[in-house]
């Protein structure tokens, strides 16, 4: 159900984009950092480690995340059973996938 859900919120993120003629706001400007963090993981289709997930941010949306927090946001959602799996060391997953 979570990874539907995650999925849903790629798509709709892609359609309101595409409704701008894909010169609306910055994806950035829009989008939570963990909403980054679940697309990358999405479209890699695999757990990537955190250092991977950090360069695709800033590949993808021009986005520096810090390292820590997001290990420690993500490590939150895992022992709550929300959305993400700890695969390995500072390696992440989405559930059900």
């Amino acid at each position: 159900e979570e990874l539907l859900k995650a999925q849903l919120g790629v798509i709709r993120g892609y359609l309101r984009n595409e409704e701008h003629g894909g010169r609306g706001r910055k994806v950035s400007q829009r989008k939570s950092q963990m909403s980054m963090i679940t697309d990358i993981l999405l479209l890699s289709g695999t757990p990537q480690h955190v250092s991977e997930i950090i360069r695709q941010a800033r590949e993808q949306y021009g986005v520096n995340l810090d390292r820590e927090s997001m290990v420690s946001a993500l490590t939150k959602k895992v022992k709550k059973g929300i959305a993400f799996v700890r695969t390995g060391p500072n390696t992440f997953g989405l559930k059900g996938s």
